[in-house]
């Protein structure tokens, strides 16, 4: 007896209503955790156990519907979370929520998959965005608190720690988490530097539930010229082979030579990462010369007589720890050396010199490359149900607080669309669905809390769910990243747009073959 995989066809009205169905479902269980009381998620792992969580991607990610077609609509909803949380590192869920109430809205019309809609959605859309542009605020003093703890759960005790590391470590600073050796949670400031340069091959991962490549006091070999063979390199990895050292490569490579790392990494043969030399031209040579400055290699350039056949150990480097994902790689260092602070002091003089941006923007990047420092937030916990809760919250609550820094902060609690909506101008029908739209995130915070439906008055005046009472979102410190709320809205009517459109689904279904039977 066999199966066949034949298709189920869906049209029209059945097959959006069906897709919806499993947009509703999903949007159910995530919408619960939005806002300050929203509740926590209880869900089971692939192992069977439980696992208590807070964090919308999450929830949504642990969720496949039995019928194929609902699934089909919760695995599109999914995306407009995936890219939010890929964007800005939060905001998953009111990306679902307003993904849900841009398409509730948009059904209830006539035209609902016309092109006009569309392009009202679309349109409205970018009017919300300037608009949120325009009444953004820089972060300034304890708003990093506040954006800290607010995506933390409303957890003042770990929303400080992570203000407090963003804070010491300041604007060209770089704070990443690992776990705790006890229950409680800390941070340590360390030297280091963050380059551009994300994972080549994923089998240099070694920590999978990060999707990062993580070396323990790697050395360090740096190349100007790009890497043709193996055999090129063949010394250097003898020698960490033999001494059981990890390496970290910084230097173009061919193909070949990239993945025959990746296969001998895969193997257990060497501990090794490779990434590409970061900038391009002179200023390549430039932030070689400071990765060299920074672990204390010596860069080997063939052009000026090295041989790469014959590379000598003494022209290796050294760092404390390399970690690269997929945006950058971050390199941890001893304390300063006289010989970089040397460079740092120079290169500060420069800057308060320098008139022009782009030698400017060059210089602060240097700058940033060579005094950067690295704030590690251990997380601790009591046990393990509680430290999976607890580094979603703080992984959040450090993208938020990155995102704020990075562009300024909105009013938080769902005001910032809720003003949106009435700011804005509509220029027809289509443009206001998705005006109406964007309220949904204030009032399912209201819903959370137990509150009536009520709508403050005054720009930026909203209601705080724990008094119950109507504040100045900003100074009451209830806020938003603006790039989280932009992406959010921005993916959530992308993937509402595109479902909008769809007139007929196709989906698998298994039957017995007959002629088996």
């Amino acid at each position: 007896m066999s199966n066949a995989i034949v298709k189920n066809l869906s049209f029209g009205d059945e097959a959006k209503n069906n897709v919806f169905k499993g947009i509703d479902k999903l949007t159910k269980a995530v919408s619960s955790t939005l806002g300050a009381s929203g509740k926590c998620v209880m869900l089971e792992n692939e192992l069977g156990k439980p696992v208590i969580t807070k964090d919308g991607v999450t929830v949504a990610n642990s969720i496949t519907l039995r019928d194929p077609i609902e699934n089909m609509g919760a695995t599109l909803l999914k995306e407009a979370a995936r890219q939010t949380v890929k964007e800005a590192g939060d905001g998953t869920t009111t990306a679902t929520v307003l993904a849900h109430s841009i398409l509730s809205k948009a059904y209830a019309e006539n035209n609902s998959g016309s092109r006009e809609m569309k392009k009202g959605i679309e349109d409205a859309t970018k009017k919300v965005i300037s608009y949120l542009q325009k009444i953004a605020v820089p972060v300034e003093g304890n708003m990093i608190n506040n954006v800290a703890t607010i995506s933390a759960n409303n957890d003042a005790d770990l929303g400080n720690v992570i203000a407090e590391a963003f804070k010491e470590v300041g604007k060209n600073g770089v704070v990443t988490m690992e776990v705790s050796n006890d229950s409680n949670t800390s941070y340590e400031v360390i030297n280091g530097a963050a380059i551009d340069k994300p994972l080549k091959n994923f089998h240099f991962i070694t920590d999978e539930s990060k999707k990062e490549a993580v070396l323990d006091n790697p050395l360090v070999l740096l190349v100007e010229n790009k890497i043709e063979n193996i055999r090129k390199i063949q010394s250097v990895l003898e020698y960490v082979i033999k001494n059981n050292k990890p390496l970290l490569i910084i230097g173009e490579a061919d193909e070949q030579v990239v993945s025959a790392l990746a296969m001998n990494k895969l193997k257990g043969n060497i501990k090794v990462n490779i990434i590409d030399t970061p900038d391009f031209g002179i200023y390549r040579k430039q932030k070689l010369q400071d990765l060299a400055l920074l672990t204390g290699a010596t860069v080997v350039n063939e052009d000026l007589g090295d041989d790469l056949d014959m590379i000598e150990v003494e022209l290796l480097g050294t760092c404390l720890k390399s970690i690269t994902n997929s945006e950058e790689t971050i390199i941890q260092v001893e304390e300063t050396t006289e010989e970089v602070q040397n460079v740092i002091d120079e290169i500060t003089r420069e800057l308060e010199e320098e008139t022009l941006p782009g030698h400017i923007n060059r210089l602060e990047k240097r700058l940033g490359l060579l005094s950067c420092k690295v704030a590690v937030i251990k997380v601790g916990a009591s046990s393990e149900v509680e430290l999976k809760e607890k580094q979603d919250r703080v992984e959040d609550a450090m993208c938020a607080t990155k995102a704020a820094i990075k562009e300024g902060i909105v009013p938080g609690g769902g005001i910032a669309l809720l003003n949106a909506a009435t700011a804005v101008k509509a220029s027809n029908e289509n443009e206001k669905v998705l005006l109406e739209a964007i309220k949904a995130p204030y009032l399912t915070i209201l819903k959370n809390a137990g509150l009536d439906e009520v709508y403050p008055k005054g720009k930026g005046k909203g209601i705080d769910v724990v008094t119950g009472k109507s504040v100045s979102m900003i100074k009451k410190g209830i806020i938003d990243p603006l790039l989280v709320t932009k992406s959010a809205l921005k993916n959530a009517a992308s993937v509402a747009t595109t479902i909008l459109s769809t007139d007929c689904v196709i989906n698998n279904l298994r039957v017995e073959d007959e002629s088996n039977r």
